[in-house]
């Protein structure tokens, strides 16, 4: 997949991260679900999940997909409703879209242990994983390599907006994740590879697009990984969830 040059005040849309497949495991503590496998403590921090289990190979993460931030996109009778006018991302004045936020059923059918893919394959349209809070990541694309341009006046304050039939979702920095409910270093989700996503930030520094390889992503230690990880990484530049395709093989997603 080819990164398209979206706008001049978005440079270049990020490029898919890693991790490696062998410390997710060996850092962090198991809990034990109703099916009887382990399923890596990280999980718990998507704490937007109805569900999450384990049959020892893949990780099993139901959402409804609904944010829990509030949106112009909820309908007016929603307690999280709020009106939105002004500027949204990169710049742009909002223009709202017709859809509204409708509650779905997701499951996310993710590696448990990750590994490099030796084909690494395009990230599709639709959910391409999720996000802590349970809202999907999409792709950089709006539709078969067409550009966002059209659709970034869209993005709501907090830089989500949902599709035809009411799927909301991600295609760039989740502001309300980097900058209300975690931080700009804190883990993000997990793409369907099993790779966790990170924020622009690292050890308190801002991660620079040339510190990361070509699927925009390098092996360092973060609080949840202190052995060090592959993983992905939004950065403030590069703000794009995607750019080159899954680093790992990717699972599913059904709804």
């Amino acid at each position: 997949m080819k990164k398209n040059q979206l706008i001049s005040s978005v440079i270049i849309m990020t490029a898919i991260l890693s991790c490696n497949n062998n410390d997710e495991t060996t850092s962090t503590a198991e809990s034990t679900n109703n099916n009887n496998s382990t399923v890596p403590a990280i999980y718990s921090k998507i704490y937007g999940a109805s569900s999450i289990t384990s049959d020892g190979t893949y990780v099993y993460i139901k959402t409804t997909g609904t944010p829990d931030h509030k949106s112009v996109y909820y309908p007016t009778t929603n307690s999280l409703y709020e009106n939105f006018s002004g500027t949204t991302f990169g710049g742009y004045t909002f223009s709202k879209n017709p859809n509204s936020i409708s509650t779905k059923s997701y499951t996310f059918k993710i590696p448990m242990s990750p590994a490099v893919a030796s084909t690494h394959s395009a990230t599709p349209l639709g959910p391409i994983g999720v996000s802590i809070n349970g809202v999907p990541f999409f792709n950089q694309y709006a539709g078969p390599n067409q550009p966002l341009s059209g659709e970034i006046v869209s993005f709501d304050q907090w830089w989500g907006h949902p599709a035809q039939g009411g799927d909301y979702h991600y295609h760039v920095e989740p502001k309300y994740l980097t900058t209300v409910k975690a931080s700009k270093s804190a883990l993000l989700g997990f793409l369907l590879d099993g790779f966790p996503v990170y924020g622009p930030e690292e050890n308190g520094s801002t991660v620079a697009d040339a510190s990361l390889d070509a699927y925009h992503g390098h092996a360092t230690a973060t609080a949840d990984y202190p052995n060090g990880i592959y993983h992905y990484h939004i950065t403030s530049t590069d703000p794009y969830i995607n750019g080159n395709g899954f680093y790992g093989t990717p699972g599913t997603v059904s709804n």
